[in-house]
């Protein structure tokens, strides 16, 4: 339902005495959802970090609702799924953060989706890491305004080449174009001008920094103060987080000047645990150096120090104001259902989430909360490499009180008596085991059917020519090349591309090892692709940059595997192949 059309049912229901519907506004808010990336619970002054200075933040803390047993999943992708639609990553199809599984099925609707059919302006900023091909792009789902890096990271492997966070190439609504500046001022700059050009409308605004992720680059006068200091891990990982605060401050400041800030809806969150916060003893231990709130475990750890983010939420004209802590346990699966509510737009039949609105908790409502429990899961990836995954392993399943952890072993920690997770319970309570395993089941029935292939689109009107990355290839266990780093010893590796070839007809494929902006020439002697049941073969020269194929496709679903033979006849893959239907 548009926004104005929200306005005029509650007039309409005013004028004939008859209550609004709790959750529809007179006059809808703006949304601005600021997520960072690989900034932990411990990362920010306000949360007794005694090192890191952020007193921008510190503000929208003092001045918000907080959510203080927030939790995400443990890395970027699955939280990013998550936090678009309101389901389980695995529901999702998107579940780990390459090999072809960081995009979504394509019945999932997102945010971008629930604000654009109401009527709104709606803009993704910076970071999707949920697919770079149709019909996985955001502008694919629901985002009309993008501006954003490929992949995973800026300077991954099919970000930009030569993107290094300063001045870098990224993407404006399908199109490459050249900023000037840093990564986060970049995305904030962009932000502002959406906003700005938009002011007179109702907007979501999805602003996701790659900061603080690595590699950990940032002018030294952001690092300096964090410098030669030796209880500070990384102080350029400090300076990042220190620039994101200043850039928060400049935001807040604007939408005052604007007039917008009493009616937006402004929410700052981060996608999982600290990444360099601390020094760690692998990903499960409390950290030797820095300050982690007094947490077990960093990013990709099933320990609370992987998981539990900042979730703060300000919003002048609707009292979400003042300070105050709700210590319910909630996470990422909340927010739409959340803003969906806030905002009196009515979710339609085709989302299914499976989070809950937190609105009568934010309204202070004391009744019985209706969830008791959440589950968090590695599907396979670097830590959990079987494949398929199994039930229960990696995973964690918490409530209020208990977290019953499997990886590598089943623990039991009480949650309120030992939040650093010290002491295992299991052997003493095996009846609460049980039952979380049960609550477990629920979980894996939802998820387990949902573990299938997506696929990319070919030959697509949205989207031709498609640059297939080796970071998508479908690996059975482990990761493929995903950044430039791997990429440039030509591992001995390959794998296939998942694609759904739209619309039968002639296509050219033609393989490279590097980027064609890197213009550097294919190394190798035979070069084979294998797709639709066909198998075909050229000899590679010297002198060339590229390898073409040219053949016909039927319609429907397929796999694209490449080989690039040496002289001793072992074979990696292209890991960069455009595919062109002609």
């Amino acid at each position: 339902m548009a926004p104005r059309m929200i306005v005029i049912i509650f007039l309409l229901l005013t004028h004939l005495g008859i209550p609004a519907r709790a959750g529809i506004p007179m006059d809808p808010p703006n949304v601005i959802l600021v997520m960072t990336d690989d900034q932990g619970y411990g990362d920010l002054s306000c949360h007794g970090n005694p090192i890191l200075q952020t007193p921008n933040l510190d503000t929208l803390y003092r001045e918000s609702i907080r959510f203080t047993d927030f939790h995400v999943s443990p890395f970027c992708t699955p939280t990013r799924a998550s936090l678009m639609t309101g389901n389980y990553a695995g529901y999702t199809g998107a579940f780990r953060t390459s090999s072809g599984r960081t995009m979504m099925h394509r019945d999932q609707k997102t945010l971008g989706d629930l604000f654009s059919s109401a009527g709104y302006a709606t803009a993704m900023i910076g970071k999707w890491h949920l697919g770079d091909n149709a019909p996985h792009r955001p502008q694919d789902r629901g985002i009309q305004h993008v501006v954003w890096h490929r992949c995973g990271g800026v300077g991954q492997a099919s970000d930009y080449w030569g993107n290094d966070y300063f001045d870098d190439v990224y993407e404006r609504n399908g199109n490459f174009e050249k900023f000037d500046g840093y990564c986060t001022v970049v995305w904030f700059q962009e932000g502002l001008r959406f906003i700005e050009d938009n002011q007179d409308k109702r907007f979501f605004l999805y602003l996701a920094t790659n900061a603080p992720h690595g590699p950990y680059r940032v002018d030294q006068k952001w690092a300096e103060p964090y410098a030669r200091r030796k209880d500070v891990a990384n102080a350029n990982f400090y300076g990042m987080i220190a620039n994101i605060d200043h850039n928060m401050g400049r935001l807040r400041d604007r939408l005052v000047e604007l007039g917008l800030n009493e009616n937006t809806i402004l929410i700052f969150m981060t996608d999982n645990g600290t990444a360099a916060g601390g020094s760690f003893r692998g990903l499960d231990s409390e950290p030797s150096r820095g300050y982690n709130a007094g947490m077990r475990g960093k990013k990709s750890s099933l320990y609370d120090g992987g998981h539990r983010v900042p979730f703060f939420m300000h919003w002048p004209k609707g009292r979400l104001v003042g300070g105050r802590d709700i210590d319910t346990l909630a996470a990422h699966l909340d927010v739409l259902p959340t803003l969906a509510d806030l905002c009196g737009i009515p979710i339609p039949d085709d989302i299914r989430t499976d989070g809950t609105s937190l609105v009568p908790l934010l309204r202070g409502s004391v009744e019985p909360w209706p969830r008791d429990h959440l589950v968090e899961q590695f599907l396979g990836g670097a830590y959990a490499k079987e494949f398929p995954p199994q039930p229960f392993h990696f995973s964690v399943v918490m409530t209020e009180r208990w977290r019953l952890v499997n990886s590598g072993g089943e623990r039991l920690f009480d949650i309120q008596a030992d939040p650093a997770q010290r002491t295992d319970l299991a052997k003493m309570h095996p009846d609460v085991i049980a039952k979380l395993r049960t609550k477990y089941q629920k979980y894996w029935n939802t998820i387990s059917p949902r573990l299938t292939p997506v696929r990319i689109d070919i030959g697509s009107d949205a989207e031709n020519p498609t640059i297939l990355c080796s970071q998508d290839w479908r690996m059975a266990s482990g990761n493929p090349p995903w950044n430039f780093n791997a990429i440039k010893r030509l591992p001995k590796v390959t794998g296939p591309w998942m694609l759904r070839v739209k619309k039968a007809g002639r296509y050219r494929i033609t393989l490279r090892q590097f980027p064609k902006q890197a213009n550097k020439p294919v190394v190798g002697e035979i070069a084979r692709i294998e797709i639709a049941g066909m198998v075909k073969e050229l000899p590679v020269k010297s002198d060339r940059l590229k390898v073409v194929f040219e053949l016909d496709l039927p319609a429907g679903p397929t796999e694209l595997t490449t080989y690039l033979f040496d002289e001793n006849g072992e074979a990696g893959g292209a890991y960069f192949t455009e595919v062109k239907a002609l």
